[in-house]
């Protein structure tokens, strides 16, 4: 099948939701589809090497221009093609805060409204750029943030229209109180014109379900899954007397860093374990203060010394640091939607402790790799991760029965499977229509 991605991009910073997508596409490749993923709004940021810099579809700056100032929808094609240059939207990402939702309430809702927003002129220029390429028989979107897109691109190519679910909740909730009610409704509208949803989890989908007031024969569950090639070898180092907590996710207060830090304080001021905490990730500029805030807190407390953070590493860095962990955890504070480093701490042999709620208590049911505690409660984390780190070969027998599950059933290989599974649906029944 000739299956065309669309995935927003960030510019300069590591996301799951772009990092998932890429190795997706390569994967349908690999099983002989001519599958294309077209970065939207920003350059992808991936890992590993890549030669190819990629044309960028609807444009960042021109979208934010054309929310802004009504005068812009109108510029010549050469300068729109100026302004949508992959080095000045990295420039651009990198000096202000994209993801900042109190300040794209308007523009999400534009966005959302498709070809009925401001930014429609971009909406026509992605259909004349597909249209010079091979036309596709899917089109599969990134996350419902997308759906304003389908109406245009099913009238524009007769073919059927797929959307992933991973993440998007928590974006919209931050949303003013009459621009998150608005955005919801505009959703539910634009809904109706897709073919399929598929959510990353069963949690997520069914809440979304709901969200989107969408039919339950239209939503297909099909779990993340990773290249697990590089997970292959996982020796570590045994006997250390001194185990690791690892965090590894964008160091904010959204994905449970706070509590985390709060926890190890307590497991240390117990003098049971001599642990450390590694801390790795995304950290943008919004993010500083607090890893500022949580490293002088650790200080006070007499760890300094016994903690670390690693910011925005690459990928050989981060497979060195999951090899380094014996336990990690990233107890987010909002109803996460799946959590791919989870997998990845389990295919490195390291077992997890998550709160109980969102996706986590159902990633732990099938992959039995880890141990849950209470949300947003620093002293049972403390707990269970001391109990954890107090049993290793209880702790290591937890990790091999993750990485033995994540290496069979959560490979990028089925889930390329199962999103094939999903697109032959779709594409029959557009057939038999």
């Amino acid at each position: 099948m000739r299956i065309t991605l669309l995935t927003p991009g960030t510019g300069h910073f590591f996301c799951g939701s772009c990092l998932r997508d890429s190795a997706l596409a390569q994967a349908l490749r690999e099983r002989g589809h001519d599958a294309v993923i077209v970065p939207l709004y920003l350059p992808f940021v991936l890992e590993g090497e890549h030669t190819e810099e990629p044309e960028v579809l609807m444009g960042g700056i021109n979208m934010y221009l054309q929310q802004k100032l009504p005068l812009l929808r109108h510029t010549p094609r050469w300068i729109a093609a100026q302004l949508d240059r992959p080095g000045l939207l990295r420039w651009a990402s990198g000096r202000g805060n994209m993801t900042d939702a109190s300040q794209l309430g308007e523009m999400t809702l534009s966005m959302l409204r498709g070809e009925e927003g401001r930014q429609s002129k971009e909406l026509d220029k992605l259909i004349e750029w597909l249209r010079g390429h091979e036309r596709p028989e899917v089109i599969l979107l990134s996350n419902v943030m997308l759906t304003g897109l389908a109406r245009r691109l099913k009238e524009a190519f007769d073919v059927p229209v797929a959307c992933s679910v991973q993440g998007e909740e928590p974006f919209l909730d931050s949303l003013e109180a009459d621009l998150r009610e608005r955005a919801w409704e505009t959703l539910r509208e634009r809904a109706a014109g897709v073919d399929a949803f598929v959510p990353v989890s069963r949690w997520y989908g069914d809440r979304m379900r709901e969200r989107l007031q969408v039919e339950p024969d239209k939503v297909h569950v099909v779990h993340n899954g990773i290249d697990v090639a590089d997970f292959m070898d996982v020796a570590r180092a045994d006997g250390d007397p001194e185990p690791t907590i690892g965090f590894l996710a964008r160091m904010c207060a959204e994905k449970g860093l706070p509590t985390l830090v709060d926890a190890f304080i307590r497991l240390r001021e117990r003098g049971q374990i001599r642990a450390r905490l590694a801390v790795c990730g995304v950290v943008l500029d919004p993010d500083r203060k607090l890893v500022e805030e949580l490293s002088a807190k650790l200080d006070a407390a007499g760890l300094a010394g016994a903690y670390e953070f690693l910011p925005n590493v690459d990928r050989p860095r981060k497979l060195d640091f999951l090899r380094s962990l014996d336990v990690l955890s990233v107890p987010a504070t909002y109803g996460e939607s799946f959590g791919l480093y989870l997998l990845e701490a389990l295919a490195a042999g390291v077992p997890v402790v998550q709160p109980r709620h969102g996706a986590f208590p159902e990633v732990l049911a099938a992959t039995g790799g880890g141990r849950l505690c209470e949300p947003d409660d620093p002293e049972s984390l403390a707990v269970e991760l001391e109990q954890l780190l107090s049993e290793p070969g209880a702790a290591r027998a937890l990790g091999a029965a993750g990485r033995k599950t994540v290496l069979e059933r959560f490979t990028i290989q089925r889930m390329a499977r199962d999103i094939e599974a999903v697109c032959k649906r779709v594409t029959t029944q557009a057939a038999t229509a």
